[in-house]
């Protein structure tokens, strides 16, 4: 009989946990960010890690005889059952490209087609993460100011491929964090350089928050653009084709600039400009009120007829923004509008699924890809491999 593998008991036990708050979250009620939710959100997308905290107590309590007792026999078929569920995990991140085609395919057509596999450089960026691994033919250039907010709140990022050919169409990021925090740099990295590498210029700005109120993040953003098209050409972009993709908060200030391209009311001191956008992409978004009732603040206040194409991605088990509050907007959305709406349900899912390089925020990748491909099909990068079958 073994010594009593108290370290490996106590290891095993947090790894089984944090596993299991992966697969059935606790709700945060609000954009509230709980020591749960950190450890689910780690748990639902960096299941190499997870291998590894449950596999190193094992390796190292077999080598020191630890599961030769009862005990120990017992926490090992523990750390098993947690195998298990992080393999659970990896088969419904496994099905975001397969659900994402196919959301698309109803909307846009049977012939759309995601790029599966990842090639070398963003596959090491899921296996190592959550470890840093930028790509080398994407060059940053960072804040660069676009408006007249002071501090941080009014600088943006721009992603651009190190060997320019001509000017790309534009990918605009907009940050969660409820509208209280939140940074351009921690969300959609993957997401930004994959699509810089293929000759968009991706930019990814910071807006002001509270105790700014709205409509001053709507405005920000809407400033972003303006700013597209009168310096973008200056960073090798294409102003006339404006992407606008946000998560959570920023996932409602993106609904907001594909519902209101060139209302005045959320221009003030630049009405002349031209704030209409290509398209928008919502994930995990958040579509209720952004203020105290004093004025309409949810984008379902807003829903026009002639809003521009708009793809919308929940996580099924989002503790945070609830997927029915998201499914009721994309129901909303699509009876109002008269162009295609993609309404796309995440198994596993949770919320900022785009915090890290992980299988499922390269699907989600890939979606919002054939998304844009769409929308600026007559600009698509020269460098791109041919359709199967083209000449």
């Amino acid at each position: 009989m073994g010594d009593l593998p108290v370290g490996y008991a106590i290891s095993t036990v947090f790894a089984a946990v944090f596993v299991l708050l992966g697969l059935r979250p606790r709700p945060t009620r609000g954009p509230r960010v709980t020591p749960s939710f950190v450890l689910a959100t780690v748990s639902s997308e960096l299941h190499v890690l997870m291998l590894l905290l449950v596999g190193a107590p094992t390796v190292l309590a077999a080598a020191e005889g630890d599961l030769d007792s009862r005990f120990g026999a017992a926490i090992l078929a523990l750390a098993a059952l947690a195998v298990v569920g992080i393999v659970v995990s990896v088969v419904r991140a496994a099905r975001t490209v397969g659900v994402l085609e196919s959301a698309l395919r109803a909307e846009l057509g049977a012939d759309v087609r995601l790029r599966r596999g990842t090639e070398p450089r963003e596959f090491l960026r899921v296996l190592l993460a959550p470890l840093i691994w930028r790509r080398r033919d994407v060059v940053r250039v960072k804040d660069v100011r676009y408006g007249p907010a002071s501090g941080k709140a009014n600088l943006l990022d721009v992603y651009r491929r190190r060997a320019r050919s001509r000017p790309g169409p534009v990918l605009l990021h907009l940050h969660g964090g409820g509208f209280f925090s939140g940074v351009k740099s921690r969300e959609a990295r993957l997401l930004l350089e994959r699509f810089a590498s293929r000759g968009w210029v991706c930019v990814s700005a910071n807006y002001r928050l509270r105790p700014a109120e709205f409509p001053a993040q709507v405005i920000d953003a809407k400033r972003v653009i303006a700013w597209l098209r009168t310096e973008g050409k200056d960073h090798g972009a294409d102003p006339s084709d404006v992407l606008v993709v946000g998560g959570s908060a920023g996932g409602h200030i993106a609904m907001f600039c594909a519902l209101t391209g060139n209302d005045a009311r959320f221009q003030p001191g630049f009405e002349h400009v031209d704030t209409r956008i290509a398209g928008a992409v919502s994930l995990y978004g958040y579509y209720g009120p952004a203020s105290d009732g004093t004025r309409p603040s949810s984008p379902t206040d807003y829903l026009r007829r002639d809003a521009p194409p708009i793809m919308l991605v929940h996580g099924v088990q989002d503790p945070m923004v609830p997927m029915t509050q998201a499914r009721t907007f994309a129901t909303k959305l699509r009876a109002r509008s008269r162009s295609p709406v993609v309404w796309a349900e995440l198994p596993g899912g949770l919320h900022t699924f785009d915090r890290f390089a992980s299988i499922r925020s390269a699907g989600v990748a890939a979606g919002v890809e054939a998304f844009a491909d769409r929308l600026v099909s007559n600009k698509a990068d020269p460098f791109s491999p041919p359709a199967p079958g083209s000449s």
